[in-house]
């Protein structure tokens, strides 16, 4: 990894830090921290070593330390439009609008932002139109792209936008986003023992499973780098539909009903299943070492709101280099 032991960044609607672990990996230094929910403050500081502060549009900006680098990643709000001018003042009553107030103030040189993928589609293309004007007019080259994290080295099936914003001083005329290139993997490798999943069993009368389910390698041994559906539980609806072992997860979810909800079922070792917390973990990109909460409803809702450390290091690694 390239060493950033100089690189300041700050971390809003932080979560439980995967910006911060990713930027971990590069000994940059996080200034500052903003979070509201308490269960993931608790998380936050047991894993990263800062308090993360309260609600960000109560903190002002001169109260934020400078810094090289702002990461967030913000909800996505609908943001008013009525002057149309799709510009700084659109986006008052949003959250971006923190963001931007905040890189307004500070002029940071780097800004990486991470959203859902339909955030580029949200208002028939006009919130992403804000965003990026709203950079433009405050002094910043944008770039973005939609990222799938199951070709960055996680057996997950998650697309995010990632926006990565430039001082326009730095004269930083082409980002190339990486494409991900990493060996395949598939979920059966990021599980647990059997032993230690014996509480995320589903035992039902209504599983149902594919009359024919063949699943094989390539020619290079590797398996469809996505999720592979091969049952249902009930009629098969949201949170209701069963994967292979020897796929990806779906989208780890905050949300979300069935009795699969926030993770996806799935077939393990002879064993229809939720995933564990410390799966979830596993194919967020987080280590081992990374202490996850231990009410698994707060864990699985904090895992399903974070970034995807794997996708943010190689971002970063893009950016630095």
């Amino acid at each position: 990894m390239t060493p950033t032991k100089n690189l300041k960044f700050v971390d809003l609607f932080a979560g439980i830090g995967g910006f911060h672990q990713a930027l971990k990996s590069y000994q940059a230094d996080c200034i500052f921290a903003s979070e509201w929910d308490k269960y993931s403050q608790e998380i936050y500081l047991k894993n990263h070593g800062i308090l993360p502060k309260g609600d960000i549009t109560k903190i002002p900006e001169s109260a934020i330390p400078s810094h090289d680098l702002l990461c967030a990643g913000f909800p996505c709000q609908a943001f008013s439009i009525s002057g149309k001018q799709l510009g700084f003042n659109d986006t008052r009553g949003s959250l971006f609008f923190d963001v931007a107030r905040i890189v307004q103030y500070h002029q940071p040189k780097f800004i990486i932002l991470e959203n859902v993928k339909n955030f580029a589609r949200h208002d028939h293309g006009n919130t992403l139109n804000i965003v990026v004007n709203t950079l433009d007019e405050i002094g910043y080259k944008v770039y973005y792209k939609v990222l799938n994290s199951s070709y960055f080295g996680v057996p997950q099936k998650r697309e995010r936008i990632y926006i990565v914003a430039f001082r326009k001083d730095l004269e930083v005329d082409n980002f190339i986003f990486p494409n991900g290139y990493h060996q395949p993997v598939k979920l059966i490798d990021f599980c647990l023992d059997d032993e230690e999943t014996q509480d995320f069993i589903i035992n039902r009368k209504d599983i149902n499973f594919k009359e024919k389910i063949d699943i094989v390698p390539d020619i290079l041994g590797n398996y469809p780098q996505k999720p592979i559906r091969i049952g249902t539980v009930n009629k098969g609806g949201q949170g209701e539909r069963i994967y292979h072992q020897n796929g990806h997860a779906i989208t780890l979810s905050a949300y979300g009903g069935g009795v699969g909800a926030k993770t996806g079922l799935y077939l393990i070792n002879d064993k229809v299943r939720k995933l564990a917390p410390r799966e979830c973990a596993r194919i967020m990109g987080f280590p081992d070492s990374f202490v996850v909460h231990e009410n698994k409803n707060i864990a699985y809702k904090q895992f399903g709101n974070s970034v995807v450390v794997n996708v943010i290091k190689e971002i970063i690694n893009y950016l630095i280099n």
